[in-house]
């Protein structure tokens, strides 16, 4: 029985620390302000890590291929700007404009792939210039002016409320972690992503189309991005060509924390996951606490820091 535990604790590796992360977070802000620890604030913490989770998750694909898309908040931008034309300006119904948000995320994501599969550009470069293109596109397309008066239906289809105290945005972020897990975890789509992260070279040589799994990766961060930015359109209600600055740096840090290496070949969806829930829950902490809001910034980079010098930590204990 104690070797099977033991067994266990292996398997789950870094997500088992997040867990005992998150509970020492909880504790310690429960300590220090009772306000912490109450359903309606963990339900909060839940709810406040939907739209940078549904990002991280996007990413934690690119990253395992040794890749980084740091066009992500662009992505986000462009989709709550459009789709929120779409709502107001051209009277698109809710369904019609969450779909067309969803492809228009995949095309964007496709398009960071060409780039770096087919012209070879370094992933880092790529998606560089992607961010500055997509953000003016994003600006161009509404004169710089926000969106405004986005329909009811819309928002209550994304970010309405489910049973009571729990939001929608809430299940769809869930909903996106399981069938991104299914798919890294059972598909040999999953397989050949991980192999493409540990040694692209040697998968290429045994025949696994190596160009088109990684342009496919892009393609589901740009899903990410679009889901996450239709949550942000409906739960505002407006869309700021300026919405998701910054929000890579997150994105990064959260799958980072949960165990994605940035070198690439590791990482799993439920880290990443666990990773967006003990961001939010540091952040809402320090709010609890009355920490001044730049100390997050702050925090997130020393987190991404830590974390990655935490892989390198591991790989010399395995060596």
């Amino acid at each position: 029985m104690k070797t099977n535990a033991m067994q266990l604790i292996n398997k789950l590796g870094r997500e088992f620390g997040i867990v005992i992360a998150l509970f020492v977070i909880v504790a310690i802000f429960s300590a220090i302000d009772s306000q912490y620890f109450t359903v309606a604030n963990l339900v909060d913490i839940i709810d406040q890590s939907t739209i940078n989770g549904l990002l991280a998750i996007g990413i934690t694909f690119v990253i395992i291929t040794a890749g980084i898309d740091l066009s992500v908040g662009s992505i986000l931008a462009i989709v709550v700007v459009l789709i929120g034309k779409l709502l107001t300006n051209m009277g698109v119904d809710p369904i019609t404009a969450t779909l067309a948000g969803i492809v228009l995320g995949f095309l964007l994501g496709i398009f960071n792939g060409f780039l770096v599969t087919r012209l070879k550009l370094q992933p880092f470069i790529a998606t560089l210039g992607t961010m500055s293109v997509y953000r003016g596109i994003a600006y161009i397309i509404t004169g710089g002016w926000p969106v405004l008066n986005m329909p009811q239906a819309f928002r209550d289809m994304l970010d309405g409320d489910f049973f009571a105290i729990f939001r929608l945005s809430i299940l769809i972020l869930f909903v996106f972690a399981i069938l991104a897990y299914i798919l890294m975890r059972y598909t040999r789509f999953g397989n050949y992503v991980y192999a493409i992260g540990s040694n692209e070279e040697a998968t290429r040589l045994s025949g696994v189309n190596v160009d088109y799994h990684k342009l496919m990766t892009y393609g589901l961060c740009g899903i990410g991005a679009a889901l996450a930015g239709m949550v942000m359109l409906a739960r505002l209600g407006t869309g700021e060509p300026a919405a998701g600055q910054g929000y890579e740096l997150n994105a990064i840090a959260a799958a980072a924390i949960g165990g994605t290496s940035l070198a690439g070949g590791k990482g799993t969806i439920i880290g990443t996951l666990l990773g967006a829930l003990l961001l939010s829950a540091l952040k809402v902490g320090l709010v609890v606490v009355g920490v001044d809001a730049f100390w997050q910034y702050i925090a997130t980079g020393g987190i991404i820091v830590a974390a990655a010098y935490f892989e390198v930590i591991q790989t010399r204990l395995r060596g």
